[in-house]
């Protein structure tokens, strides 16, 4: 069962109306309902403007397309990703590693060379013209080829070749990552609509409310607007989300009088609470009580229906009609410039080498696709249809002989493990470098209760 709080989305028009992207036209039918975050109004360029996405809003160019800052990221044995102010992505295609993940060297030959892109070549700098005006948080530095780039909040902005339509976030992600895991492109967006004291993390499921103590915030079903059903034995676990003596209501946010002198938050015509016995940041634990509910402000897009979740050992996962757990691949290179490698236009060599030591047959035994269904068509630009050579591992033309239609999710195929035998196993979880989020696969976690909420 879903644990996470849904929205009555007509209610909150009058308000979203005001603090909501303009361009919601290009999402498809049942992603348009879900983006619902509102944000700040900021200062911005004439020539950009905001886009829902599933990773929240997010700035996006003149045509829509969702831009990007590569933030700098301490590794193992130094520093990727850019420094404020200092353009680290350019048009040189690189041939050999650059030791910053450890344990290995610097100076490897990377594959396939003879068909290598630059990082300009995935992530084309925002350019700016000469005469363009600094405004607000946005600034134009110079690169040093004498061509200007727009940065905000001093970080350089890029596109994501990946990014097709307007709302498209396939080039990056707003999760948090960490330890030696590559130096992630991420969207980059207005602030919020919060009040102080909240914020928001993104998830697999959604964009989730959290203190801005990292302390998940739950509704309860019992509740109204302007009262709460958490009373006496009832505060013994929960604590409510106490405004102080000067906040005000505003758009989804209102206040109530728990008790004289005393304001608490509700948001979308709940009242809000945290979980004492919560065991970790931004956790989903409090939502195994009865009628308890995390909260979003927006949900990921919905999967495809024949998914199923299924309880394991470490949480919630995501998982095919018969019940076997779906897994994500991640790659990304040891290299300057930090390419992702887990798309199918990329190399395809460190995936094979992780899933069948260099052999397709042994990967396609041990880390079949999901094959989509004849009937089955794709929900939404999140999770598509695409035709794949199961051979090579990139996309395939319509009318390619041998091609399979199979599930991907931003693109990116997703795989069932030839080792999990019974609905719930995670037997793959974690397989290939750093816990498979260097090189390797995770599982597909709609929650996971014992490793930090890493979602």
């Amino acid at each position: 069962m879903k644990s996470w709080f849904k929205f009555n989305y007509a209610s909150a028009l009058p308000f979203l109306a005001l603090a909501m992207p303009a361009s919601t036209s290009s999402l498809a039918a049942d992603e348009s309902k879900l983006f619902t975050e509102a944000y700040r109004d900021v200062p911005m360029p004439l020539e950009f403007r905001v886009e829902a996405t599933p990773e929240g809003p997010v700035f996006a160019d003149a045509n829509g397309k969702t831009i990007y800052s590569w933030p700098q990221h301490k590794l193992r044995n130094g520093y990727s990703g850019e420094a404020k102010g200092s353009p680290a992505c350019y048009d040189e295609v690189l041939t050999v590693t650059a030791g910053l993940m450890s344990p290995y060297p610097a100076g490897i030959k990377l594959p396939e060379i003879d068909s290598r892109l630059s990082c300009t070549d995935l992530w084309p700098p925002v350019l700016a013209e000469a005469n363009a005006e600094e405004i607000g948080k946005w600034t134009v530095i110079e690169r040093r080829d004498a061509t200007l780039q727009w940065a905000y909040d001093e970080q350089p902005l890029y596109l994501s070749v990946r990014d097709q339509q307007p709302g498209d976030v396939q080039g990056g992600s707003r999760r948090r990552y960490g330890g030696d895991s590559p130096a992630m492109r991420v969207p980059v967006g207005p602030p919020s609509l919060l009040p102080p004291g909240f914020a928001i993390k993104s998830t697999s499921i959604g964009r989730m409310l959290t203190s801005d103590k990292n302390e998940s915030v739950y509704s309860f079903e019992g509740d109204t607007a302007t009262s709460s059903a958490c009373e006496s034995k009832c505060l013994a676990n929960w604590r409510p989300v106490v405004a102080p003596a000067l906040a005000r209501d505003q758009g989804e946010w209102s206040l109530f009088e728990r008790s004289p002198g005393v304001l608490q938050w509700a948001f979308r015509g709940k009242p809000l609470y945290t979980h004492l016995r919560d065991q970790s940041s931004w956790s989903l634990e409090g939502s195994d009580s009865s009628g308890w509910h995390n909260v979003f402000t927006q949900d990921a897009p919905s999967y495809p229906e024949s998914f199923t979740q299924q309880a394991s050992l470490a949480g919630n996962v995501l998982a095919d009609a018969n019940g076997k757990t779906i897994y994500r691949y991640n790659c990304g290179e040891d290299t300057a410039d930090q390419l992702a490698c887990d798309h199918p236009n990329d190399t395809q060599v460190y995936r094979l080498a992780m899933c069948g030591a260099g052999d397709a047959q042994k990967c396609l035994q041990h880390w079949p696709y999901l094959i989509a269904k004849d009937d089955e068509v794709s929900s939404n630009r999140t999770w598509r249809i695409v035709l794949i050579d199961p051979l090579t591992g990139r996309f395939a033309a319509p009318d390619q002989e041998g091609a399979i239609r199979v599930w991907s999710y931003r693109d990116r195929p997703v795989t069932t493990f030839g080792g999990d035998k019974q609905p719930g196993d995670v037997n793959g979880g974690g397989t290939g470098e750093w816990r498979g989020q260097r090189n390797g696969l995770k599982a597909f976690w709609l929650r996971d209760d014992y490793m930090n909420g890493i979602l």
